[in-house]
């Protein structure tokens, strides 16, 4: 009871993002673009997180920005992990030198900064929002191609492999029947628990002008946008960044509900220690 309670805990947070996602444009109570209002208006009961210096809504513009910044994320999270479990289960199986060069480049991007990395990449590419998501799918990909061949060797030697072997199982057979199964739930915590730290991380690309441009809204960029004003508008800022602070949070308490979820060796030992 007390772990189920735990679960639906982390779980709303998370739901509750996903609808103001799903249903941001619905939400949003004026125009996103319109400039139609006084600008930096305080919050007030018309305006419930104020105006930016264009004279538009910021709880519109929050919403809109949220759905980008979350949508602009797992689209990061999923291609890296996709591409490097991949990665990761064909240097397993495949071994040799394959094994070892794919582990020599994972091993150059680690040893970088991942988000210095990233700048110097975005900037490459020119900027812009997809080239954000590029260059931070660009190097985070090796965390999960050292997790899937991790698992996939340890996995090799196992009875199950060898009898699956012995009845004919070709490599993809093998692959989409045992390996991927074992390996996919790993990667799916990983990937949910990393997800917070990606979304904070294309904020910041935003942040420097690197990411999502005007007139697009996107949190980082809207923080941006108002930086200069923080101490005499701080709602132009605050506004943002709470957005931020809440969709990293519900992503955390996701990541945690769905470890205990998979992992139900970890939530017994808590209880016992409790």
């Amino acid at each position: 009871m007390k772990q189920n309670l735990r679960l639906a805990a982390c779980l709303l947070p998370a739901a509750a993002l996903l609808l103001a996602v799903l249903f941001a444009r619905q939400l949003c109570p004026y125009d996103p673009n319109a400039q139609a209002f006084a600008a930096l208006a305080a919050p007030s009961a018309a305006h419930p997180a104020g105006t930016d210096i264009l004279g538009r809504d910021l709880l519109s513009r929050i919403l809109v920005g949220l759905r980008t910044s979350v949508l602009a994320t797992l689209a990061l999270v999923a291609a890296a992990a996709l591409a490097g479990t991949a990665a990761g289960v064909a240097a397993a199986l495949l071994g040799g030198a394959a094994d070892a060069v794919l582990m020599r480049v994972c091993e150059l991007c680690l040893a970088f900064p991942g988000l210095v990395l990233a700048l110097g990449l975005a900037a490459l590419l020119g900027g812009g929002l997809p080239c954000a998501v590029l260059a931070l799918g660009a190097v985070s990909w090796p965390k999960y191609a050292r997790l899937a061949r991790s698992r996939t060797l340890a996995l090799l030697p196992t009875d199950a492999i060898a009898a699956a072997r012995l009845a004919g199982d070709s490599a993809c057979q093998l692959v989409v029947r045992h390996i991927l199964p074992d390996v996919a739930g790993q990667v799916l915590v990983t990937a949910a628990l990393d997800t917070g730290a990606m979304m904070m991380e294309l904020a910041g690309l935003s942040f420097l002008g690197l990411g999502a441009m005007p007139p697009t809204a996107e949190l980082g960029s809207m923080m941006s946008g108002g930086r200069s004003l923080l101490q005499t508008c701080p709602w132009v800022v605050l506004g943002p960044g709470a957005a931020i602070f809440a969709a990293v949070a519900a992503f955390n308490l996701l990541g945690e509900a769905l470890r205990d979820a998979l992992d139900p060796f970890v939530c017994q030992g808590e209880e016992h220690e409790a």
